[in-house]
């Protein structure tokens, strides 16, 4: 079995995205060109660094390189310029997270910002709120954390459970959020909270924006199977945001709401399968030099998983074209490819992978973690954190039912 080409496997969007030969060529050599300048000093060891399951790794460094990605007008790319974007087209988009993953930079510390409230807010947000809160996030000097997800209410958003009142010109909210990536590190979160009493499931629900530094936020770290604690828990005790800072209409939060994940599912994913591509290969050539690749079972695996890269690249056009049901789709091929890519990669490591992890190397970490914490290798980690893929951004049975449902008009799942 030769080496897996990330090249081969590069995504076949051409026709698709209807792309200027020349123009989009010329993008690509500038983006590849200041990539390779630029990850270089004292931004060189951040290759390849942080990321789901790694996200303590360098964050102050990966902060100050998210930065530097600003000041250069590498952010919020396809955002209008009237808002601090650049303007790019789709085809210029895919380029640059394709890219940007081929040069192994590290992972963006901004994505909920850039990828998710910014586009939210120029769909759905006043003048006011766009002019207030888009500049933070261009140029990275506010950060987002997502609150969704409840103890009672994961995938199934429409069970969210805290609330919101009016009160003196303001919003008052109690409740919990759980699951709330990076909240710790974030000064403020998007919120779903219900704000019309006696109301159930879509309706009655409202969209705000809320400060995490004040009195009445509680930030709870959850340490994961990987040792390490990019989810929270987020407590609302009488916690206030101003009137202003609701996105649309009161009991419209819902549309607010699933307008902001269609972003989720955009453009940036497609440099995600350029990582998978890349970690099919780190698997593909341990397996070569540990032997493991002679046992035909091991060899299939890893042949299944290339085909599997495929068909999920070649599935991408029909998310970005928003066909119904294409992200939910998407959602199911990715995940579970990772998840299975975790297992692959241990049974390639062998009875070696039970060995346990070293001690944290001096450097590594820096305030987001706990000093007594032990860093597992990149195929403890993978194996372990990839168990949540398929539970993160919408379950499987989730993502099965909204497929069976508004796809296929199956009949509705029976409900307690």
């Amino acid at each position: 079995m030769t080496s897996i080409d990330l090249a081969d496997r590069s995504l076949d969007l051409g026709e698709w995205a209807a792309r200027t030969p020349d123009a989009d060529a010329e993008f690509a050599v500038a983006v590849r060109g200041w990539l390779e300048e630029n990850l270089a000093g004292s931004f060189a060891s951040l290759r390849g660094r942080g990321g789901p399951g790694s996200e303590h790794e360098f964050f102050t460094e990966r902060l100050e390189w998210d930065r530097h990605l600003a000041r250069a007008g590498w952010t919020c790319l396809g955002w209008p310029t009237r808002y601090g974007g650049r303007g790019a087209t789709l085809a210029q988009r895919i380029i640059f997270h394709e890219e940007y993953a081929r040069a192994d930079a590290p992972a963006r510390v901004n994505h909920l910002g850039e990828e998710l409230l910014g586009p939210t807010l120029i769909e759905f947000g006043t003048d006011e709120q766009k002019q207030r809160f888009l500049p933070g996030i261009v140029d990275v000097t506010e950060l987002w954390a997502q609150g969704y997800s409840e103890p009672g209410a994961g995938s199934d958003l429409a069970g969210v459970a805290t609330t919101a009142s009016p009160a003196d010109g303001r919003w008052q909210i109690n409740g919990q959020k759980i699951w709330t990536s990076l909240a710790h590190v974030a000064q403020w979160a998007f919120v779903l909270c219900r704000t019309e009493p006696g109301s159930t499931r879509h309706k009655g629900l409202s969209f705000l924006l809320v400060p995490l530094d004040q009195e009445g936020v509680t930030v709870r770290p959850i340490q994961q199977l990987t040792g390490t604690s990019e989810f929270n828990e987020v407590f609302f005790d009488d916690a206030v945001t101003d009137a202003d800072n609701i996105v649309g209409e009161p009991g419209d939060g819902w549309k607010v709401a699933m307008g902001l994940l269609q972003f989720e599912r955009g453009v940036s994913t497609l440099g995600q399968q350029v990582g998978f591509a890349r970690e099919l290969d780190a698997v593909t050539d341990l397996a070569r030099s540990n032997g493991a690749l002679d046992n035909p079972e091991i060899a299939t695996r890893i042949a299944r998983a290339g085909i599997s890269l495929r068909v999920m690249r070649a599935h991408a056009p029909a998310v970005l074209d928003g066909v119904p049901g294409a992200d939910s789709v998407g959602k199911l091929l990715w995940s579970n490819w990772h998840r299975d890519l975790g297992e692959l990669g241990m049974a390639v490591r062998g009875a070696s992978a039970l060995i346990g992890p070293a001690t944290t190397a001096e450097g590594a970490f820096n305030d987001l973690t706990d000093p007594e914490h032990v860093e597992l290798d990149e195929w403890q980690r993978l194996y372990l954190f990839t168990r949540a893929d398929t539970i993160y951004g919408g379950s499987n049975e989730v993502q099965r039912n909204i497929i069976a449902e508004r796809v296929l008009g199956l009949p509705r799942e029976a409900r307690a």
